[in-house]
């Protein structure tokens, strides 16, 4: 039975639907003007209707397109309500804890000043903030980071590896194993396999190119006047009390040069969606892609997959990832990357991070 999402006026959508090309139904006008509102509704809380109730955030986020699949994740409060064994509602929960507070795992498997929450916004439900339930059901899959077949667990360690510069927990352990149930729990009555490329919010949609080449000191000014308040003029964030409030941009409490949103294109998109925080979609393009490489200008964590040589590794990953980072060129007279720090841990490429070659060998 799908679940029901309270619309404005008292109007109605299900939890997963799909916008057909040409049906202008009463039925999927109602979707298309209202479903982004319900989704936020839905992933901050806002009441019984979303009409009724003050918005915690701005709700301008973009409308469905025709053909894309959406769907609005259930949230804690659902899986409360759900008819589910309790032992696997309180694994769903460990996972849910263990994604909003990564940090209790500081030291162990994360070794900066991130959560998944960081990235994944919204408790990895926000469209549009790299909600996390397609990768439930778009995985196993080829991913051309590594070179191969990828499983969700396997999707997981990458993000420990590079966004947390650290070890990922163990595969199969009690925290893999919760932190994967979750994922599955926010893609609930999703079918596998179901078409990435069609679904509403995945990920962080590219923008479109620049009108005009990023540069650093427009994407400088951009950073102080709309992010240094939250993320301080060096880039390290704010810790108060050990407890992260706001996430390092750059230095050894940020993400690692490997890291997905140290490309341009990624950080340009989790910025014009996203930020600054309670006021996403108010910068334009062309500021989002140069706060971007202004942030992703800056020296952070060596790459996992060093090789001892910053321009050998830029070469050796470059048509896979790094054409689109600032690694292994220099901004500035700095050649970026040319270090051999790797922050707060004491290694430089988990045993997570290996090659497969699903054969007999």
């Amino acid at each position: 039975m799908p679940i029901l999402m309270p619309l404005p006026n008292g109007c109605h959508v299900n939890q997963h639907s799909q916008l057909s090309k040409g049906d202008n139904t009463m039925s999927n006008v109602l979707i298309k003007r209202s479903l982004p509102l319900a989704i936020a509704a839905s992933v901050f809380s806002l009441g019984v209707y979303a009409a009724e109730a003050e918005p915690r955030m701005p709700l301008n986020i973009p409308q469905p397109k025709e053909g894309e699949y959406v769907h609005v994740p259930p949230t804690m409060e659902d899986l409360e309500k759900a008819d589910m064994h309790p032992e696997l509602k309180r694994v769903i929960k460990r996972g849910h804890d263990l994604f909003v507070n990564t940090q209790q795992l500081r030291g162990k498997n994360v070794f900066n000043n991130m959560n998944c929450n960081s990235c994944h916004m919204g408790e990895g439900r926000l469209p549009f903030a790299g909600p996390v339930w397609p990768a439930a059901v778009v995985l196993p899959n080829y991913r051309p980071k590594n070179d191969h077949v990828n499983n969700l667990e396997e999707r997981i360690a990458g993000c420990f590896s590079y966004s947390m510069n650290g070890k990922p927990p163990e595969y199969g352990s009690d925290d893999m194993v919760a932190l994967a149930t979750y994922h599955q729990w926010l893609a609930k009555g999703v079918p596998i396999y179901q078409d990435g490329k069609t679904m509403y919010g995945r990920g962080y949609p590219k923008l479109p190119e620049p009108e005009q080449k990023m540069d650093y000191e427009r994407g400088k000014q951009v950073y102080q006047e709309n992010c240094s308040i939250c993320h301080a003029e060096n880039g390290e964030g704010l810790v108060q009390n050990e407890k992260v409030i706001f996430p390092a941009v750059w230095g050894d409490g940020s993400y690692n040069w490997g890291a997905g949103i140290a490309r341009h294109f990624t950080l340009s998109s989790f910025v014009k969606h996203n930020m600054p925080l309670g006021r996403p979609n108010s910068l334009t393009d062309q500021q989002a892609w140069d706060v971007a490489y202004y942030i992703n200008s800056q020296e952070r964590p060596q790459e996992p997959r060093y090789t001892g040589d910053v321009k050998e590794t830029r070469q050796k990953y470059l048509d896979t990832f790094h054409t689109h980072t600032n690694y292994g060129l220099e901004v500035n007279g700095k050649l970026l990357g040319d270090h051999d720090n790797v922050g707060e841990k004491d290694f430089l490429k988990p045993d997570a991070l290996r090659a497969r070659t699903y054969t007999a060998e």
